[in-house]
């Protein structure tokens, strides 16, 4: 490679660098306000709920991992959630030390309706792109993921929760 194709190189990974804080943020805003539009709460509260949806009963630090906040924060979202009844706390079967999050019935179908309907109108961001920037957006992304895990050792995990 010549020296002018790595500084191009470079000054697109710097671009990069910039591009991704600035998607998150509009990201983030826009899901807020889809969440916002739909009755309000939270993208933790919601994401938490999809969880045990999704997976089902879940041990307190593997929610702290999968929605990317602190084990306090958890524990502030569990507690509001078991207010509400949408959430209960049930001892580990095999792990004295270890709580586990179900939802109750109550919370299952409240994430039914506000979980699949948000991930839906996520996804419709990504069908406005044609199907193969989809494809090559994708292979980048699950790319940059796997060497991000291998740069942490695995930490940070994102799991899939549709």
């Amino acid at each position: 490679m010549s020296s002018g194709e790595g500084e191009a190189s470079s000054d697109l990974a710097q671009e990069l660098v910039k591009l991704m804080p600035a998607f998150d943020r509009a990201m983030s805003r826009w899901v807020q306000s889809l969440i916002e539009s739909g009755g309000g709460s939270s993208h933790a509260r919601i994401k938490l709920l999809g969880v045990l949806h999704c997976k089902g009963p879940q041990i307190m630090c593997n929610l702290s991992d999968e929605l990317g906040v602190t084990a306090r924060q958890v524990t502030n979202l569990v507690d509001a959630l078991e207010g509400e009844r949408l959430v209960r706390r049930l001892p580990h079967p095999s792990d004295r030390r270890a709580t586990l999050v179900e939802a109750t019935e109550e919370g299952f179908k409240l994430a039914e309706q506000l979980w699949e309907p948000l991930h839906r109108e996520l996804a419709s961001l990504y069908r406005e792109l044609p199907i193969t920037d989809q494809q090559v957006l994708a292979r980048i992304m699950g790319d940059l993921l796997a060497t991000l895990k291998k740069r942490t050792g695995g930490e940070g995990e994102s799991r899939d929760c549709s």
